[in-house]
């Protein structure tokens, strides 16, 4: 429809430029009248042949005979020359007559000007109120949600932590007879993907009320103050729906709820801070009986303000943490239960997506039911469940090989084997699933898939362990072709690796230069960090030794492993198992 409204201004605009054309064309026509010299005027004169003459102060004057011709001939200007004319019983006229076809192209002229005014003063008043409507927010109610607890799978402790709230929105009135204040607002946090958005949805859900889902971005604008009207709005709908109870849901509030600091220079922090405090206000004003919660997720729940997180705000914070083996087990099944579903042992799969959140088993899921349709498979089957989770996690896999060469095709299966067979003599309890040397489309030109261990803390041992089997690959390259022919094949490895070991140094106390500091709160200090590096630099390279060690030690079993690995191009955990490859150092 905008389109079309603009379309229409182009009418009286091509009007506008038909008509200048037309009066052009038409005085171009009357500037060709014929000249006549004086001579041959006075000759007309005499004779009488002359009905009309036009006197102007041009230096010409058009002479109109009786026979209807028109010409022009010198102006006289002469005092009496207007006199003579009359007394010889011509017409005489100081103007040129008007020219009744110019009459048109005029008129339209005219009124093409006034339209296109009217329309621009009408495109100004709309873009005017588009500018005051600027803070109006779409936060339309989801009333009748199907969500409900049993649509989220796993998070059984924050489940439990928000049944109170939905008991507090049925029942608002039990509460106040007790004298008990509800949270005014929960702070969900958490890693992405583990399912706060849905557990939002299912305390509204549960409860039947309306929900409000709106995120912090919604709220940014360069104009100061359309957060915070944005934000009232928000309220004032919650409070005026038909119940008069809902759950209204903040999505990354980080946006708008980060720390505010002493000085701001920027329009765009003022702006964020007065929707904050737009926010803070009315939650401030929540009457406790009025049935209205708000909920709010952030994956930083240290960035954020701590006026926000303060009791009678978000006073109720609940993590979201990634499931752990019997909630991927649960999340597994919820989400194949609508799925035809063949012979998948859904166990093993909850152990081998170890640290997965529930978004990425969906995805898993999804990938799996997308490559059965692709086959035309009836059920989904264990070898779809396989291809799906090595795209999830590397990629779709290269059709076209042809341009490896051979020795590349060789320091890639020693560089995976490196991995796997470290992994196998020092971490025996993470099961190798996958090893294969097929490159994917993410860039990797081989990997090696490994269940972890679910464990709550990491300690200071385990995190060596892990660090040694990301060196295995660069370990296996520089033992089977030398130190001179590494190659760039373990740069992620690498940057793994030294991730894993400056947190241990910097933020876990597991290092000498710090002990037992953490140098996030030391941000303000001159800390040294050259210490912190050569620490980094001392650890990995003992690790290294020690891992070259272990290859040094296990080169008949790399060998071995290599060997099969380029003669299959991937290896499972059976092909592991069948080459009897002892799991101890």
């Amino acid at each position: 429809m905008k389109m079309l409204k603009n379309k229409f201004i182009l009418i009286p605009i091509s009007v506008l430029i038909l008509s200048l054309g037309l009066l052009v064309f038409m005085n171009y026509n009357n500037s060709s009248i014929s000249y006549k010299s004086y001579i041959l005027f006075e000759k007309d004169l005499s004779s009488k042949n002359i009905s009309t003459i036009y006197i102007t102060d041009s230096p010409k004057i058009r002479v109109q005979l009786k026979n209807g011709t028109t010409y022009e001939t010198d102006n006289p200007r002469t005092p009496d020359a207007k006199e003579t004319f009359l007394e010889k019983g011509i017409n005489v006229f100081e103007n040129y007559p008007a020219n009744s076809r110019q009459t048109y192209p005029i008129a339209l002229m005219a009124i093409s000007i006034i339209s296109i005014i009217i329309m621009s003063l009408k495109s100004s008043g709309k873009a005017s109120k588009r500018v005051l409507s600027l803070d109006s927010l779409d936060a339309t109610a989801v009333e009748d949600s199907n969500y409900n607890f049993n649509n989220v799978a796993g998070n059984e402790e924050a489940k439990e932590s928000v049944k109170d709230v939905v008991d507090f929105l049925k029942n608002p009135e039990k509460y106040a007879s007790y004298g008990a204040r509800m949270p005014k607002g929960i702070m969900l946090y958490g890693q992405p993907g583990t399912g706060k958005t849905l557990l939002a949805r299912a305390v509204a859900g549960e409860a039947d009320v309306p929900f409000y889902a709106v995120s912090g971005s919604d709220f940014i604008q360069v104009y100061v103050g359309v957060g915070a009207s944005r934000i009232r709005q928000l309220f004032k709908k919650a409070r005026g729906n038909s119940q008069g109870k809902a759950v209204i849901f903040i999505d990354e509030i980080d946006a708008i709820g980060k720390k505010r600091s002493g000085s701001n220079s920027s329009g765009g922090s003022d702006e964020r801070d007065q929707t904050l405090n737009a926010l803070l206000t009315e939650m401030s004003g929540f009457d406790e009986k009025e049935g209205i919660v708000v909920i709010a997720a952030t994956n930083r729940l240290d960035m954020l303000d701590p006026a926000l997180l303060r009791p009678g705000r978000f006073d109720r914070h609940i993590e979201i943490t990634l499931p752990d083996i019997s909630s991927r087990e649960k999340i597994i099944n919820l989400h194949l239960k609508n799925k035809p579903m063949g012979n998948i042992n859904v166990h093993e799969w909850a152990q081998k997506t170890s640290y997965f959140s529930g978004a990425k088993i969906e995805n898993l899921i999804n990938e799996a039911a997308i490559i059965a349709c692709k086959e035309d498979s009836v059920t989904i089957e264990n070898k779809h469940m396989d291809k799906a989770f090595s795209i999830v996690l590397a990629g779709y896999e290269k059709k076209n090989r042809d341009y490896i060469r051979d020795i590349d095709r060789k320091i890639t299966a020693y560089h995976e084997v490196g991995h796997a067979l470290v992994s196998l003599k020092i971490l025996p309890n993470e099961k190798i699933s996958k090893i294969t040397i097929i490159p994917s489309t993410k860039g990797a030109g081989g990997y090696t898939l490994s269940i972890p261990e679910d464990k709550l803390y990491e300690n200071k041992d385990y995190l060596k362990r892990r660090i040694m089997v990301l060196l295995g690959g660069r370990a296996a390259e520089e033992v089977v072709f030398g130190s001179n022919y590494i190659t760039t094949g373990a740069r992620n490895d690498l940057q793994r690796s030294t991730s894993i070991s400056f947190n241990m140094i910097t933020q876990y106390g597991m290092g000498k230069t710090l002990g037992l500091l953490n140098m996030q709160e030391l941000h303000d200090l001159n800390i040294n960090q050259d210490e912190i590096i050569h620490e980094c630099k001392k650890l990995i390279d003992s690790i290294y030794t020690e891992v070259k060690n272990i290859i040094i030690e296990n080169r008949h079993c790399l060998k071995k492993i290599t060997e099969l690995l380029l003669e299959k191009e991937t290896l499972f955990s059976k092909d592991l198992e069948d080459l009897k490859i002892t799991t101890h150092r």
